[in-house]
This record gives structure tokens, C-alpha cells and sequence, in this order.
């Protein structure tokens, strides 16, 4: 179906109001609308999923709950939470969103303000809602906390009602899974649905370097808070990778004075004027210190903050400017936050280290171009990789249409590159891909089935060297798992 997203409407970039938020009151809990039976039976039913996918081992509790009480109460969601008024911060974009909540979740905590979060991932509205009724007692009551709601960017329009956020990030918009979202100005038409309805005592929060979140909810009518980079010089180029490098006003090609990652940067439109927006939180220093800090200043309207943090990265200094202008937008207090990111490390699979016994093992997820070519970036801090494991699967929630794997600069990593073993169900895809980025066949070893291919992979990097694993949701899940039974990591949702 053709989108409705209309760029002609925006015709000027949002500036955002130069008005200290006041200090941020966790409001007292509402009471609870009257218990039915069917709301108590809904919450019984996924208390008891919640406790029997833990003892089984099949799950941690992250999806489930929310797909059983639904089933037994639809309207569970918005009972718990939007008719309690929660307060519920919304995360949502095509990346960085689980770990703009994980930064999130820690600077509200450590400014002392008690958090419930679906830190393990679980976006759709069935994780949502598993968050809730944890959150709840067995009368349906939610006492005073701040939900960080990691939201997936087509699970937007249906979550949102039910949960009428205090805040909403949108961190990035980047083609993906064009099969299940379509194109992004079909995305995008969700995003503006979402962000234009919020109440005008509700805070957005929009990217100033993606050309299509700046300028989101233009008329809107309440606090806006930017966030970007501003550095000295560009940190990436324009390449086939990127989406949105045409006026989101008039369809003219942008021009930038940088480019920091994919399309984003500080970009203006030579025809009709329309520019970035001022960067209320900006990035103006970045050092990558290999695959294990981060170090990067954050100017703030109060402010500079210095932040040296346990992941790797340019992608995470923009993680960490969505989340500290969050905090600010809402009037947390900041001056801890620096320490309180400082204890943040990397979600599972995001460039994970994993001792596998005498071994080691570095695990990066990927879903898309720009994540792709983001994590490469990271791992050739350390001139990684050379020994890899790269596998892609196309179930539904990786999607089924592969053609991104043309816009990845895998050309860039062959030349480091000594030993690959590729897997997952589109394996053959992905070796001819890595065949016409210039691997030599002889380096590369097809194995589909992924704990076969985690034994050769192994078997074939020297005991002094790091493994590298590139892969997409199924097989990192397939992956890490496999490395749990062996004893090497935990459960993925307790990362």
C-alpha cells in the first residue's frame, strides 16, 4: 500500500523552546480501575507464564506473560498502565533502541527514581505488556515508577494508546525489513501519527541529524528536545547504505558539512532551505577506544559532561545524547549521570566479549545496513575480524528480502579477513555476497546448521586469537544459546 507520509508538509526545520524543564515529580499512583474477573484471571494467567517460561528454561519471562494476560484480557495494556498514569518513557527507531533504554533506565536510577524496563529486548506489544504485568500486583495496582519502554518501530501505533507515553525518543530511521515495515515513509507515516498526538505536557525527542526524525511533528505543540552530533570534521561518507539523502521538503539532494554515520550529519537542503534543526544535545567529542570504551563529551543546555562508557562505538555516543536528552526533557537531574552510564556495558550480542573457556569470543548482532556497517566499524578499532563466524536467517522476525546485504561495506573487512565460516538459513546468500566483496572461496567454509558452524568456526582460529560472530536476531539468539548450554554466558535476557 502506497504511504501517505507527505514531506511537502514540512517545510521548515522545528526549533526547539529554550525553556528549563522544571524538576522531574514521579506522580502518585492513580487508583486502579475497579478489578473485573477477567482482568484478574489475565493477570493470574500471565504471572504463572511469567514463572513457568523461568523454570523451564524456555524463556525469562519477556513475551509470553504479555501474550497469555492479552488473550485473556485485550484491554490489560491500557488498564495498567495509561488509566493508572504511569509515567512511561517510549524508545523507539530503527536503531540503537535497546541501548538508548539500557542508558536510559540507568540514569533514572541513578538519580534515584525506581524503574521498570524490558531490558531483555522484547518490543512488540506482547513484551510491552509482559513489562506491566510484572510491574502489577494481583489487584491490577502499578505503584509509582517510570516504565522505559523499548518500542519497536511497527509496534508504535498499536503500543502507544495503550501506554500515552510522558516521552518519546525517536532515535534513527534506516530501511529495514522492507518486507514486514515497507519503506520508510511508511515508517515514518507512524511516527508522525504517534508523535503529533502526544499532549502537549509530554516530551519529543528527535534526532536533528536524520533529515525525516527532525522534522517529525513540525505543528506540534509542546516540549521538543534535539539531539546530534556536532563535531569538527565528518566521521563517515555518503554511500550506497544510506536512505534519506533527499529533502524530506522538496526532494532535492541534501547537502552536508559532515556526515557522521549513514545519512546522519549536519545537513541543509541547497533549494528550499530546509537544515538541520539546533542541536539541543550534542556530541562534541568522540574517542573509540577499541572494542571496550567509549569516551565522549556531551554539551547540554546546562552544561558539558564528560562520559567514558564500556562499549564501542560512534553509534553509542548517539545512544547516550538520545538518552541524556530524554533526562533532560523531563528534568532528571544530570549530574550523575556521567558515573551512571559509566556502569552501563553492552546488551547481549552488542559486541559482547564471552570467554569460551580458553577462548575468546566476540559476539556482534546486526539487522540491517547501517547496523552492519556501524558494528565492522567498531571491530576494526582492533583490526577485527580476521577469524569470523557471519550468519543471516530469514524467519519472520529477521525478515525475509536479504538484497541490504549488497549496501554493506563487507569490501572493507575481506582484505583483514583469514578464515570464514558462513551459516543460517540464507547462508548460500550470504557466501555469494562475501564472494563478490572479493573473499577468496578458499578462506570461506558453508556450514547452515548454526552449532555445527560454531565448531568449525572455532576450529579454525588459532587458540591466541578472537572469533568474531556477525549475525542477525535468529542465529545470535541460536548462537548465544548454544554458548550458554556450553557454560560460556547466561541467559540473553539477563544481560
Amino acid at each position: 500500500m502506497p504511504s501517505t507520509f507527505s514531506p511537502r508538509s514540512r517545510t521548515s526545520s522545528s526549533t526547539s523552546p529554550r525553556v528549563t524543564p522544571p524538576p522531574f515529580r514521579l506522580p502518585a499512583a492513580k487508583p486502579a480501575p475497579p478489578l473485573t474477573v477477567r482482568r484478574f484471571a489475565a493477570l493470574v494467567a500471565g504471572k504463572a507464564a511469567a514463572v513457568g517460561s523461568r523454570i523451564s528454561g524456555r524463556g525469562g519471562g519477556t513475551s509470553l506473560p504479555g501474550m497469555v494476560a492479552r488473550r485473556v484480557d485485550p484491554g490489560i495494556l491500557r488498564s495498567l498502565v495509561a488509566e493508572q498514569g504511569v509515567t512511561v518513557v517510549a524508545i523507539t527507531g530503527s536503531n540503537g533502541k535497546t541501548t538508548t533504554a539500557r542508558f536510559m533506565a540507568a540514569l533514572l536510577r541513578g538519580a534515584g527514581i525506581p524503574v521498570a524496563h524490558n531490558q531483555a529486548g522484547a518490543n512488540l506489544v506482547q513484551g510491552v505488556t509482559s513489562m506491566a504485568v510484572a510491574a502489577a500486583d494481583l489487584r491490577g495496582r502499578v505503584e509509582p515508577v517510570v516504565m522505559v519502554s523499548e518500542i519497536d518501530e511497527g509496534a508504535l501505533p498499536l503500543v502507544a494508546p495503550e501506554i500515552r507515553p510522558r516521552a518519546v525518543a525517536v532515535t534513527n530511521l534506516f530501511r529495514d525489513q522492507l518486507d514486514r515495515y515497507g519503506e520508510i515513509y511508511a515508517v515514518a507515516d507512524a511516527f508522525e501519527v504517534v508523535a503529533a498526538a502526544l499532549p502537549r505536557d509530554s516530551v519529543l525527542v528527535v534526532n536533528a541529524d536524520d533529515p525525516i526524525v527532525a522534522g517529525l511533528a513540525p505543528a506540534r505543540d509542546g516540549r521538543r528536545v534535539t539531539f546530534g552530533l556536532q563535531l569538527p570534521a565528518s566521521t563517515d561518507t555518503i554511500t550506497r547504505a544510506a536512505d534519506t539523502i533527499r529533502c524530506p521538503s522538496c526532494r532535492t539532494n541534501l547537502e552536508y558539512e559532515h556526515v557522521y554515520l549513514s545519512h546522519m550529519g549536519s545537513w541543509r537542503c541547497p533549494a528550499c532551505g530546509l537544515e538541520r534543526p539546533a542541536v539541543d544535545v550534542a556530541v562534541t567529542a568522540v574517542e573509540v577506544r577499541g572494542l571496550d570504551e567509549t569516551a565522549f563529551t556531551i554539551r547540554t543546555p546546562d552544561g558539558e559532561l564528560e562520559f567514558a562508557v564500556p562499549q564501542s562505538g560512534l553509534h553509542v555516543a548517539y545512544d547516550a545524547a538520545a538518552a541524556v536528552a530524554l533526562a533532560y526533557g523531563l528534568g532528571v537531574p544530570l549530574d550523575g549521570a556521567p558515573a551512571a552510564l559509566a556502569t552501563v556495558g553492552p546488551a547481549f550480542g552488542r559486541l559482547e566479549r564471552i570467554a569460551a573457556g580458553d577462548r575468546q569470543v566476540v559476539l556482534g548482532f546486526a539487522k540491517n545496513p547501517t547496523s552492519y556497517n556501524a558494528t565492522l566499524r567498531a571491530l576494526a578499532t582492533e583490526e577485527l575480524p580476521r577469524h569470523l563466524l557471519i550468519a543471516v536467517s530469514n524467519t519472520l522476525v529477521d525478515g525475509e528480502d536479504f538484497g541490504w546485504l549488497w549496501d554493506v561495506d563487507f569490501e572493507a573487512m575481506v582484505p583483514r579477513l583469514q578464515a570464514v565460516t558462513v551459516s543460517g538459513l540464507r547462508a548460500d546468500e550470504l557466501a555469494n555476497r562475501l564472494k563478490y566483496a572479493g573473499l577468496d572461496p578458499v578462506k570461506m567454509t558453508v556450514v547452515e546448521a548454526r552449532v555445527p558452524a560454531l565448531d568449525a568456526a572455532l576450529a579454525a582460529t588459532p587458540a591466541n586469537e578472537p572469533l568474531t560472530i556477525v549475525a542477525g536476531y535468529t542465529p545470535t539468539i541460536e548462537l548465544r544459546e548454544e554458548m550458554r548450554r556450553r557454560g560460556w554466558v547466561g541467559r540473553y535476557w539477563e544481560a
